[in-house]
């Protein structure tokens, strides 16, 4: 600690490391002391910013003014670090995915545990308002008992031609994308996951997953698809919520839907729909005197109270993170459970 503030040491400064030092520069109580990065260049650029290039790992471990060390690496040397951060009594704030594996995540909760130090992830689409507002929407109940929830993210990039490329580095959209809708879906819905089925794409990459469909079944019968893809050139809602008095729709990250609901659900007088082979009453639209359409309520979010809470947590104001261990634990053995599915070529229970 540093003049009544904590200092923060980011290890690895790309794109998210940089991301992380813009947060901090925001606040008063914790900010940016360095980094360090195995990249020379990316240590000059640090070093042009006004920070303290660090010239080892050891030198920032062996700092005792050093709080907090935030790792934002590739993923296949998270937990590497992370233990070394720990063992030195350091509090950790790790990127997503925190590691590659259950058995590794609990590891690194083992050490946080033994050396009473914070550890938590950086899960930052729990902010996402999109999330938020459909989270809203399913807690107070204005679609009726929800009995299937969508989840999709487009792209039609591929996959960029970093870590996220590699299997060794923990790339893939499973890890990259899919550790954002899981933990969205599983903070959203309560119930247990009964089974999971999934199916991983290869459109542009034969070593990592480039897009994949999950389908979840909870305890009480509800359905969460979630999809992700890099070769989509249509794309499909953000979100799509289905309950018995109504439906939602989120279309965008932007929060731009709709939600309608069934107002008069017994009057069922139809205009038939004229196809080309025949007539429908089954798929005809709803008249306007039995639906209701409303606009979506925006739920606001601001990203900075992720580092709000991890200074109140240790200085002890605060009982927990916002990202608990049980969380991160979850999240992981059901991708796990994805990654298993999509092997075998079958349903896998779960929980």
């Amino acid at each position: 600690m540093i003049d009544n503030k904590y200092a923060a040491v980011i290890v690895g400064f790309g794109g998210m490391g940089n991301w992380h030092r813009e947060i901090l520069a925001d606040f008063e109580n914790i900010f940016c002391a360095g980094t360090f990065d195995i990249s020379l260049d990316r240590q000059e650029v640090a070093s042009q910013l006004g920070l303290h290039a660090f010239a080892s790992l050891n030198e920032v471990l062996e700092d005792e003014k050093i709080d907090i060390i935030v790792i934002a690496t590739p993923n296949d040397v998270h937990k590497e670090i992370a233990l070394k951060a720990m063992n030195a009594g350091k509090n950790v704030v790790c990127e997503k995915p925190v590691t590659l594996s259950s058995k590794d995540l609990q590891d690194m909760i083992d050490c946080a545990n033994k050396n009473e130090v914070m550890f938590t992830v950086h899960q930052n689409r729990r902010w996402d308002e999109d999330f938020l507002t459909m989270k809203r929407i399913y807690d107070e109940g204005v679609l009726g008992e929800i009995f299937n929830i969508e989840s999709r993210v487009h792209g039609s990039r591929g996959i960029p031609g970093d870590w996220r490329g590699t299997k060794e580095q923990g790339g893939g959209m499973i890890l990259d994308w899919g550790v954002h809708i899981l933990d969205q879906i599983l903070l959203m819905v309560p119930e247990k996951v009964k089974s999971v089925y999934a199916k991983l794409y290869h459109v542009t990459n034969e070593e990592v997953d480039d897009g994949f469909k999950i389908i979840l079944t909870f305890e009480f019968g509800k359905t969460a698809l979630m999809e992700v893809g890099t070769s989509n050139f249509i794309s499909l809602p953000r979100w799509y919520m289905q309950g018995i008095n109504g439906t939602a729709v989120i279309d965008d990250f932007g929060c731009t839907g709709k939600i309608v609901n069934i107002q008069n659900y017994e009057k069922r007088e139809v205009i038939p729909v004229k196809t080309a082979a025949g007539l429908t009453k089954t798929m005809a639209p709803r008249t306007d005197d039995t639906i209701s359409e409303g606009t979506l309520s925006v739920v606001n979010a601001d990203i900075h109270d992720f580092y709000k809470n991890v200074a109140a947590y240790i200085a002890g104001n605060v009982d927990h993170t916002f990202v608990k261990h049980n969380e991160l634990l979850r999240c992981m053995k059901l991708m796990e459970a994805v990654f298993e599915s999509d092997l075998k070529n079958q349903v896998v229970l779960f929980e």
